[in-house]
Formats: C-alpha cells, structure tokens, sequence
C-alpha cells in the first residue's frame, strides 16, 4: 500500500463529503477509492470513517488521522514547491476563488492578463458563491467583498465596492419614485440575499433597514439585474453591476444620499512559512487592477485580519 497516497485520498474524500465526491475529485474511479479507503482502514486496524446513505462522518481516531495527515502532505508539498524552484520563479498552479459576478465581471479578465504574462503558472478558477475554507480546500487566493472578520490569515485591501439602490424608469413611471427609504414599503422589490446586509440605509446618522415588498425572490446577482431590468420592482445591486445600465438609462440609480459607505475588497491569502511566487506575484499584479476596476483606493499593506469570513460573498 502507497501511504502517501492513501493519505492524499482519505483527505481527499473528507474534503468532498463522501466517496463519491472524493472519487470525482480525484477523477478516479469509486470502487477504486473506496478499496484504498478500507485498506489504510486495515493497515491501522481502525475505523476511520463512518459511511452513510448520505455522506461520511470521521470517528475519533479518523480525526486525528486526517489532522495528522495534512500537515504531512502540506509540508510535503512545500518541500516539493522549494525542490522545483517554486519559491525561485512564478510556476505551478495556482488556485484562485470568488464571488460568480464579480468573478465573470472583475476578476476573469485580471486572471487571464496575469496568464498571459506568466507564462509558467496555471490557474483554477473557482468562482461559487459560498466562503470557501482556504487551507481545507486547497486553495491559494481568495477575493472577497464585505468586512473581515479576525483571523490567522492574511489580507491586502484591494478597492471599494457600493450597494445602490435602483429600478427600471418604466417601473418609476407606474409607481413613481420613493424619496425616503421608508417610502419602500409602499413599493415592489426583487430580494437577493439577507435585508439586513443588502437594505441597510443611512438616515440622520443611524443606520435603517427599509425594504420593499417582494414581489421576486432571486439566488444570484446575476438574476437580480435581470429582474431590476424588466421593470418587476426596485434593487439592491452592486455597483460593479450597474455602470452601463446607468449611462445607457436602462437602470436608474434612487435614494442615492441615503447610500452607506463604501465596502472593501480584500485579496486573501494564508501563509505557512515562504510565501510562493506565484502567490506573490498575482498578489502585486491584480491589487492595483482591482483598485482600478473598482474604483478604489490604494491597495493596502499585507496585514493578517481575522477569520477568512465576510459578510458577503456574492
């Protein structure tokens, strides 16, 4: 039995819930990670997981194997990074994570520019709107919207985001035009995401949470500027969204004095020991394109924050 891969497949089938995920994540065959399972269960003379219809659950000892295990495939594969000449030069792969839209709309285009200039560096791209645990997921960079919250992990502030508040001119010609945030009640809204992140207003120095009723309920940025844009009711959008909807007039901005301040954009990575190339070299070269895609400010120093959370993702 290869230990070493044995390691990297229990890890692998933890990381993806079951079996099955595993077996995709590993492009390998089920019955053939299912056996490499059973047979470190049967070199350590334990059980390590418990299989379910469903999906998997660790058992004591499967917990401080894995914990185990990771620190000794990681440090491997930093010793492998060092050996190739990773810490030398930009190369090998390197796994990047965002929200969908901001990914298609900001972020793709920067990824495929730093392609284009590092030549020896491959990239995945996972773009999910769900917070993606770094380490456990392998990946090496994550940029997100919204506050921080503290962590071990590192940050660069990279740009500033808005949330506007607006609607379709036919849907202001049928309903008119609400002056006050609490004027939305009496109006039609699409809902994406939690009110009391997305329909927060800033009245007189205190924050207020106002929102329409709803008339649509959406799961994507994406479907929201569509709704917005069939005149169903009033949004909440970015603002990375909204540029060419505002100059064409095809989406009018509303409320605008009652707008909150801006939110940041941060670049998030973690580091264990020297910080890869490949890591650094995407770092300086997307913070001031975001910076400027966002219309920002300066990318900030590289500080650790907190927990790799923030209050959205999307």
């Amino acid at each position: 039995m290869d230990r070493l891969d044995a390691m990297r497949v229990i890890l692998a089938v933890v990381d993806a819930g079951s079996l099955s995920a595993g077996s995709r994540k590993l492009n390998a065959p089920l019955p053939s990670v299912s056996r490499k399972v059973a047979e470190l269960e049967r070199h350590l003379g334990t059980t390590l997981i418990v299989r379910t219809s469903r999906n998997i659950q660790l058992t004591s000892a499967g917990r401080d194997y894995v914990e185990a295990a990771r620190r000794i495939v990681a440090d491997l594969d930093e010793a492998e990074r060092r050996a190739s000449g990773e810490y030398q030069t930009p190369r090998g792969e390197l796994a990047i994570t965002t929200s969908v839209e901001f990914g298609a709309r900001i972020v793709q285009p920067i990824v495929l520019a730093f392609m284009e200039q590092y030549a020896d560096v491959t990239v995945r791209f996972l773009a999910v709107d769900r917070m993606v645990h770094l380490i456990d997921e392998q990946v090496d960079i994550a940029i997100r919207l919204g506050p921080l919250a503290d962590s071990a992990l590192h940050a660069a502030r990279a740009g500033n985001y808005r949330m506007l508040t607006c609607a379709s001119p036919r849907y202001l010609d049928r309903r008119g035009t609400p002056q006050h945030p609490l004027e939305l009640i009496d109006h039609d809204g699409i809902l994406f995401g939690n009110p009391s992140k997305f329909w927060t207003y800033h009245v007189g120095g205190d924050e207020l949470v106002a929102a329409p009723c709803t008339r649509l309920s959406v799961s994507t940025a994406a479907g929201n500027l569509m709704a917005a844009l069939s005149g169903v009711g009033i949004a909440r959008l970015f603002d990375y969204q909204l540029r060419d909807e505002f100059q064409s007039g095809a989406l009018v901005p509303i409320l605008t004095e009652y707008d909150g301040e801006a939110r940041p954009v941060h670049i998030v990575y973690t580091r264990q020991g020297l910080l890869p190339l490949k890591v650094r070299a995407f770092i300086d070269f997307a913070a001031p394109r975001l910076r400027a895609a966002c219309c920002g400010e300066s990318a900030g120093p590289l500080e650790p924050y907190g927990s790799h959370e923030s209050s959205e993702q999307l």
